[in-house]
């Protein structure tokens, strides 16, 4: 006995699996599970760590994956990351800290990535019409490692923000993760350090964290000052 062959789908059906694998709808579905990170972090109230400490009798090693795991979510979810570094340096001291910190950075980083690469490049390229925006494009397409080292290496632009849009360019995997471990890692040491001796604020490990951190900071601010006043100029300069 032969089975009936299934129908084709109709006019609307087609219609309807057009515009849910549309770039758009693509999109929509980036900012809703973005959204539900956000949420998910809110309701779960990660900053009690630093008052409340691990949760007794959870093994050393399962905590520290799933503070890696949980540091990559948070960030995916527009955590600040300084703070997420400190709270690794306070549970689980300097090394070991700095460890799961780099690890739940590039764990985040490849999650933001990946979805945005897979969900919204399609969608958000053909809105890339601003100067600046073309400009910043090309030079992650051309020089994706290069520039993302320089984005990860001075502080100033949001961590997630950064990853959503090189998602956006063209930058390979490769050269965006491993800019991402290599420039992250001296920041995301300070911090680390800092929360891992932050009973002891005169300490010299303490201090010369601080002041690191304190150095960078500067470095950008100036670095985005010199590039602005560029940028002015460069107007001013342009014929009307």
């Amino acid at each position: 006995m032969h089975e009936s062959a299934a129908p084709a789908p109709g006019p609307a059906e087609r219609r309807l699996v057009r515009a849910l694998a549309s770039p758009w709808s693509r999109l929509t579905l980036l900012v809703l599970i973005v959204a539900g990170a956000v949420a998910t972090v809110l309701a779960c109230h990660p900053e009690r760590l630093l008052s409340e400490g691990l949760p007794a009798g959870m093994p050393y090693g399962l905590a520290f994956v799933l503070f890696a795991g949980a540091y990559g979510l948070c960030t995916a979810a527009f955590v600040p990351r300084p703070v997420l570094s400190v709270a690794a340096g306070t549970l689980f001291g300097t090394q070991a800290g700095a460890v799961a910190a780099l690890l739940g950075t590039v764990l985040g980083s490849a999650a933001s990535f990946g979805l945005a690469r897979l969900l919204g490049q399609r969608a958000l390229r053909p809105l890339l019409r601003a100067r600046w925006l073309r400009s910043a494009d090309r030079q992650l397409s051309r020089h994706g490692f290069r520039s993302m080292l320089a984005v990860r290496l001075f502080p100033g632009v949001p961590f997630a923000a950064a990853n959503y849009c090189a998602a956006v360019s063209r930058v390979g995997w490769g050269p965006f993760l491993l800019a991402t471990a290599l420039g992250s890692a001296p920041s995301t040491a300070a911090y680390v350090i800092a929360g891992s001796h932050a009973a002891s604020p005169g300490s010299p490990a303490f201090v010369a964290a601080v002041a690191f951190i304190a150095i960078t900071g500067l470095a950008a601010v100036l670095v985005a000052w010199r590039r602005r006043g560029r940028a002015f100029a460069a107007g001013r300069q342009r014929p009307s």
